[in-house]
């Protein structure tokens, strides 16, 4: 029913940063869009979430460095990323929940932080 599609991704070095964008197809409401990422050798993990009406949630280590916001004319996520570190290499995914609660997730986007 939806469909997502990432970008941005990409190799920086660390203190750079790079912002990503999640569109979404069609026209729908939806409660929340966030960030999810995974990094080598471990679980993926919510990075930020945005619910409507703009409340937002951020996990403890991007807090500061990390703003997530949202075009809802053009169903699109951002995740503004300053500040990166080594450990915030993974592949970062879309996530958007919609009325009934039902999950969907885009193919996801690169981050690599490194010298």
């Amino acid at each position: 029913q939806v469909q997502l599609v990432e970008s941005g991704g990409g190799l920086v070095q660390p203190g750079g940063s790079l912002k990503l964008s999640c569109a979404a197809s069609g026209s729908f409401r939806f409660y929340a869009m966030g960030w999810y990422r995974q990094a080598p050798g471990k679980q993926r993990e919510l990075v930020a979430r945005i619910i409507s009406g703009s409340t937002t949630n951020y996990a403890d280590s991007v807090k500061g460095r990390f703003t997530i916001s949202r075009d809802n004319a053009k169903n699109t996520v951002y995740l503004q990323m300053n500040s990166l570190k080594p450990e915030d290499t993974a592949v970062y995914y879309c996530n958007l929940e919609n009325l009934q609660g039902v999950d969907y997730w885009g193919q996801g986007t690169r981050v690599t932080v490194s010298s």
